[in-house]
């Protein structure tokens, strides 16, 4: 009986030094500290003396102080000075992002006041029930990539898969309940090799290759899909990118190509460029198929304005050929306004 009371004793006298060793101020248990460390200093045998002080350093707290914080202040404010072809293809290999993180890929955006001066009504004047189109409606564009691969060939070749869809929404034709007129599917496979070359003050940044479907998943009359090989070039300077796109159309049989001529509209490559100036994107895109009789190509002119980190206004004009698979072979005049996903990745 005794013996449980010594040891209720015991246990009661070291819960009231815990708590009196919690309730002692820093500044009070630094002091004691340093009475300690005389008493170690005191220690004539090397081997006790410098366990003695490591007992101290694991006993005692670490305090930052205040240059420590101002320090990781310091550090949360750098800017994010990555460039644009750094965001899209994980270029810096000090902030890997590794396999399988959904990524943006093409512009993400959604357009509700998009005007076409020109629009195409020729195919729902045949077979169709819809007696118009609509010249206002609305376009919006997803594009999403992954990394399915990192480091193919010993290291800096990537292997990613992209998807993105675009379409054109008639919202305001409430008399035929607000149907999708066009809306047009782009899945690749790209091997993507990053680059370490510069040439006359401009940094070559990405050779891309891979293989692009497009289609708008419809049936005949209005069914249109195409497959090709595709190369990309990404060239940089400062804050200006340009991207150099080439394409090769894989041949279809005649029964199957539903859409045989796409070529002499849409040609074999385009040219995109982007600069930007205190977080305004400035954009343009041209196309063309380089003939001389029958010259055909069309132009994009892209202004996005910053409204937050993530989120821009955005102003978008086209002029030409191509803009969706189904008018792929129809002038188109649009301007559109919007807002853009500026800065996902």
């Amino acid at each position: 009986m005794n013996r449980f009371r010594y040891i209720e004793g015991y246990c009661l006298l070291i819960m009231l030094c815990s708590l009196m060793l919690l309730s002692i101020p820093e500044t009070t248990l630094s002091a004691a500290c340093r009475h300690t460390l005389r008493d170690c200093f005191r220690i004539e045998d090397d081997q006790e003396r410098l366990g003695c002080y490591d007992e101290i350093a694991r006993e005692t707290p670490f305090d930052a102080g205040p240059d420590a914080e101002q320090t990781d202040e310091a550090v949360e404010s750098v800017p994010d000075n990555d460039s644009y072809l750094t965001k899209l293809w994980e270029l810096d290999d000090n902030k890997p992002r590794g396999k399988y993180a959904v990524m943006m890929h093409r512009s993400n955006y959604i357009l509700p006041l998009a005007y076409n001066s020109s629009p195409n009504r020729e195919p729902y004047q045949v077979g169709s029930s819809r007696e118009n189109v609509e010249e206002m409606e609305v376009k919006f564009q997803l594009s999403l990539k992954v990394k399915l691969w990192q480091d193919i060939v010993g290291k800096d070749v990537d292997l990613w898969f992209g998807y993105t869809q675009k379409s054109f929404w008639q919202l305001y034709d409430f008399s035929e309940s607000s149907p999708f007129r066009e809306t047009n599917y782009e899945p690749e496979v790209l091997f993507n090799l990053r680059t370490h070359f510069r040439l006359l003050g401009i940094d070559i940044r990405t050779i891309t290759l891979g293989l692009n479907h497009q289609s708008n998943g419809r049936s005949e009359p209005y069914s249109r899909s195409w497959n090709r090989l595709v190369g990309n070039l990404g060239l940089e300077r400062g804050t200006f990118t340009l991207l150099l796109k080439t394409w090769y159309r894989i041949p279809e049989s005649d029964d199957k190509d539903n859409n045989p001529n796409i070529d002499a509209y849409m040609g074999y490559g385009e040219l995109q460029s982007y600069y930007i100036w205190k977080k305004h994107r400035f954009g343009v895109m041209l196309r063309n198929n380089l003939r001389s009789g029958n010259n055909r190509g069309a132009v994009q002119l892209d202004w996005s304005i910053p409204l937050t980190d993530r989120v821009g206004f955005y102003i978008q004009y086209f002029n030409g050929y191509g803009e969706s698979l189904l008018d792929y072979d129809r002038s188109s005049n649009r301007i559109s306004l919007g807002f853009i996903l500026s800065n996902w990745n």
